[in-house]
């Protein structure tokens, strides 16, 4: 008897593994490639990225992709706008891809699908002859996304985020009303979704987000600085962390100046926005863009921030610092679903003054441990080859390895 088929869909193209979604997708992928023979269907938004569907071929039977790039998405979203539609159903609309799914399951392709992330589930639900277990990674609980810029915005940008998040929520309960089960990025979100949702709740589970023990590995010989300096990693023309770093170097980083003259800013991460950029000009803080590794800068860093207003699930940025053994310091909305204990294994901040009584405890060594003992919570409670046995649990129909079910 053969080895099982298993259709993998993903908004986008899932290698290389270089920013939060592609990195879950990619090890979910990777993990799931040696147990079932993979087909994978994936959108690309970036024609770079087109250079790296050798790597796919390499671990899947089939690799068939889209090209989407993000010029142009604005319109393909407003052309599919319908009354009650989320926008975002159209901005990963392509009709190409769906029919190739849709033929895969019409022919009994598959025994089992996993779509990666809300706007897949269209692409996953077409009939098929005879039983397939499908199982959505919605990850995050994008519609809260949503329901948050909307807050913090004015009209009439304000009413059109409201209008996403109404519409979004109503379509993620009937995508996990329409799957066998449901996954989020940790137990928190997963709660979050149940209380939205009671109606599936009890086919509602998740999979922590885990961290490459190898790659982020203190050991490496990467160079060590002994400056204040604070470092931010991440997608800089991505909403939540352009409006953090503005926050933090705005309202943070004088305050600490004014204690500790040397401190340092590096924002570190591709495609900053021009308030990003603009940054650079405020004293001590520095804007690099795109850089081959983030990890040596990571590796130089007194300590690594994610002040974060707005966060949907678990922060990579969080766990890859805090593996590389370096003291951490968050928000509480960056902490979320992170197995570590606050206090110990990493601090949490929240208004100005707090942030730099924790910075300022990090500088003058009042927390000399807090960097190894990042790197044992990580250790115990990220580890890919253990946060995946969820979702070989959840495609096999099979009880989870711990309790999953979630309370509404």
């Amino acid at each position: 008897m053969g080895r099982r088929r298993l259709l993998f869909l993903a908004h986008r193209i899932p290698y290389p593994p270089d920013k939060g979604d592609k990195i879950r997708a990619w090890h979910m992928l990777d993990h799931l490639a040696d147990r079932w023979d993979v087909d994978l269907g994936c959108l690309v938004d970036d024609p770079a990225d087109l250079a790296h569907l050798g790597v796919l071929r390499g671990r899947c039977a089939v690799v068939e992709h889209a090209l989407l790039p993000n010029r142009g998405r604005i319109a393909r979203a407003l052309m599919g706008m319908r009354p009650g539609r989320p926008l975002s159903l159209g901005w990963f609309r392509d009709a190409r891809l769906a029919a190739w799914a849709r033929a895969g399951l019409g022919a009994g392709r598959y025994d089992a699908v996993l779509a990666y992330s809300s706007a897949m589930a269209p692409y996953a639900l077409g009939p098929a002859p005879g039983p397939v277990r499908r199982v959505l990674d919605m990850v995050d609980v994008d519609s809260e996304k949503w329901r948050a810029y909307a807050a913090g915005a004015r009209p009439p940008m304000r009413q059109v985020w409201a209008r996403e998040a109404r519409t979004l929520l109503a379509f993620e309960r009937r995508a996990a009303a329409a799957f066998d089960r449901t996954l989020l990025v940790s137990r928190e979100e997963a709660a979050r979704f149940a209380n939205l949702a009671p109606e599936v709740a009890g086919r509602i589970g998740w999979v922590d987000n885990g961290v490459d023990l190898g790659r982020f590995d203190p050991t490496l010989p990467f160079p060590a600085s002994g400056e204040a300096t604070l470092v931010f990693t991440g997608r800089m023309d991505y909403r939540p962390n352009v409006e953090a770093v503005i926050w933090f170097a705005g309202a943070v980083m004088p305050l600490l100046r004014a204690r500790w003259p040397a401190a340092a800013f590096s924002i570190v991460g591709a495609k900053p926005s021009p308030d990003v950029l603009a940054l650079a000009q405020l004293p001590g803080v520095t804007v690099t863009g795109e850089v081959p590794d983030t990890r040596p800068f990571i590796a130089a860093a007194t300590a690594c921030v994610a002040p974060l207003r707005i966060a949907r699930g678990i922060q990579n940025k969080v766990l890859e610092a805090m593996a590389m053994a370096r003291p951490v310091i968050c928000s509480p909305q960056a902490f979320e679903g992170v197995h570590a204990v606050a206090g110990r294994d990493l601090l949490v901040a929240d208004d100005a003054g707090s942030w730099v009584e924790a910075i300022g405890a990090v500088f003058a060594g009042r927390h000399p441990g807090l960097g190894p003992r990042a790197r044992q919570a990580i250790e115990a409670g990220h580890d890919w080859t253990v946060t995946l046995r969820a979702l070989d649990a959840a495609l096999e129909n099979a009880p989870a390895p711990r309790q999953q079910e979630v309370a509404a």
